[in-house]
């Protein structure tokens, strides 16, 4: 295993790797991989990455499966940059890219972290693995279970997309379908791993996750050679993407591939489930439950996030901020970046689309910068919760 010690996010507890972890025995927080960056540094350089595979695992010195025969890969990660003139023409801006997602396995960004995850999990002897879901996670987890050979467990709201239930149970997981949201079905979750002994994949509830995210910094900084944009917009529901990359650029600078230039990052949420945004407003350093939480974009419906306080210390740290759209913005914004690029994006990719609007209506992103929107999926698995709305 190439971690080192996994690190409390909180406090000053050090954990072992090798046994399962979950969060801190001390003060409930996450747990961050650490790895010897010094020795990771002498071959994670670009001209070795020329010829690696076109997966996240290019990066295997900093993520935590070291044997290529114990990774669970699907081909995940290396997505495509694009650049979006016509978008950023509309907008009034020199340069937009867009970090698509949505030709990852399973159709999102959640196979990183799942391919992680996963993997870990059958390392460190799981034959079970669980989660609560929105949709994408919950497929991702199944299909890389599948992989593994692997039983998985997924909980889900029971107003979930139709398409999310029948991709998941294709992939041979069970599934249980919850009243309320994925905070609900989270509680449910953690009980019965807790009953089973299921290894929890939950959303920051164990160290690995968060390393497959993370590589969506790693490409971006390859992507664009070696520098950072000026501004990321990213859609945040339980936020572990933007947490990971805000790890990798920290490594990142540490093996001495970037500088200490950093992206302003911008939270995106809706105006129905905006916890990040009231708390970043008002100063806070982590945010309440939000209550009666909606929004079509089931991604961004998360009422309370473990990791809020990273999130929130990411934003100030970097000096950006959180932004939150109303459901006919996000409409729209899914609408402009389709008709303006071909690319049919969630309705999490269309909330940064309509958040970028906002923020150059604002004067908070002027014309030169270069701005990176993320689309963390496919729009196809949103057919049936987009089509009313549209």
């Amino acid at each position: 295993m190439s971690v080192l010690r996994l690190d409390c996010t909180k406090c000053d507890r050090t954990y072992a790797p090798g046994s399962v972890w979950n969060l801190c025995t001390a003060c409930q927080a996450p747990l961050f991989a650490r790895y010897d960056l010094e020795r990771a540094a002498r071959t994670l350089k670009p001209e070795a990455l020329a010829g690696r595979e076109r997966s996240m695992w290019r990066y295997h010195e900093v993520l935590p499966v070291e044997d290529p025969a114990h990774r669970l890969s699907l081909g995940e990660g290396f997505t495509p940059l694009l650049q979006a003139p016509r978008l950023a023409g509309w907008l009034g801006l020199k340069r937009v890219l867009v970090k698509d997602e949505s030709g990852n396995p399973t159709g999102s960004f959640k196979a990183r972290g799942l391919s992680a995850a996963v993997s870990m999990a059958k390392v460190l002897g799981a034959q079970a693995v669980c989660l609560p879901s929105a949709g994408n996670a919950g497929s991702a987890l199944a299909a890389y279970a599948a992989r593994g050979g692997m039983e998985a467990h997924v909980f889900v709201p029971k107003d979930i997309a139709s398409l999310f239930l029948m991709e998941t149970r294709a992939y041979g997981a069970h599934v249980e379908t919850v009243e309320g949201l994925i905070s609900d079905a989270g509680r449910v979750c953690a009980g019965l791993a807790k009953e089973h002994g299921w290894y929890e994949c939950a959303t920051l509830k164990e160290p690995y996750r968060v390393e497959g995210k993370k590589t969506m910094g790693y490409e971006l900084a390859e992507q664009l050679g070696w520098t950072l944009p000026d501004v990321i917009l990213y859609p945040t529901g339980g936020g572990t993407g933007l947490i990971g990359m805000w790890k990798a650029f920290e490594e990142l600078e540490a093996m001495g591939l970037i500088g200490s230039k950093r992206p302003r990052m911008v939270a995106v949420q809706a105006q129905g489930c905006a916890p990040i945004v009231k708390a970043h407003a008002e100063g806070k350093p982590d945010a309440p439950m939000w209550p009666g939480a909606t929004t079509h974009a089931h991604g961004l419906r998360v009422p309370k996030a473990l990791g809020d306080f990273l999130i929130l210390r990411a934003v100030k740290d970097s000096h950006g901020t959180a932004v939150s759209v109303t459901e006919e913005e996000i409409v729209q914004g899914t609408k402009d970046i389709a008709s303006a690029e071909g690319l049919f994006v969630a309705p999490e990719g269309g909330a940064c689309v309509a958040a970028l609007k906002k923020l150059h209506a604002a004067g908070d992103v002027t014309p030169e910068e270069s701005v990176v929107v993320f689309n963390t999926g496919t729009g196809f698995k949103y057919v049936e919760n987009m089509a009313p709305l549209w």
